[in-house]
């Protein structure tokens, strides 16, 4: 742990205020870790992940499962971890990463940072 130090004589910031940290280098002799224990949304969470992406689709597939939910509540809007928890089956992170593949691909929507809804219907404009 060391202190931080003006470079320049000519700085604009003057002399470094007194703020609690030490004037010369010095060296860590411990440390005390605190272990939290995770909270219960965190732990409804699954430790593992399937990896899905190869599997042949089926209605019990996460992506099929994804879609019944979101389109049986089209007016709802799915947070990741609200998605994650109800599968069951998926780490946060694994959920995040489908979640953006498959709103790139067009199958849902995201509506804002981590929050997903049915993908709207396109309207086919016809040629005449």
């Amino acid at each position: 742990m060391s202190t931080r130090k003006v470079k320049s004589p000519t700085c604009r910031y003057g002399v470094r205020l007194d703020d609690g940290r030490p004037d010369s280098s010095r060296t860590i002799t411990d440390l005390d870790i605190t272990v939290l224990a995770p909270t219960a949304e965190e732990r409804l969470l699954s430790d593992v992940s399937r990896d899905d992406r190869h599997a042949h689709r089926s209605p019990h597939s996460r992506r099929e499962r994804v879609l019944h939910l979101l389109q049986s509540h089209p007016q709802r809007r799915w947070s990741t971890h609200e998605l994650a928890q109800h599968l069951g089956d998926i780490t946060l992170g694994t959920m995040y990463r489908q979640l953006s593949r498959w709103s790139k691909d067009g199958h849902i929507t995201k509506t804002g940072l981590g929050i997903y809804t049915a993908a709207t219907p396109t309207p086919i404009n016809s040629l005449a």
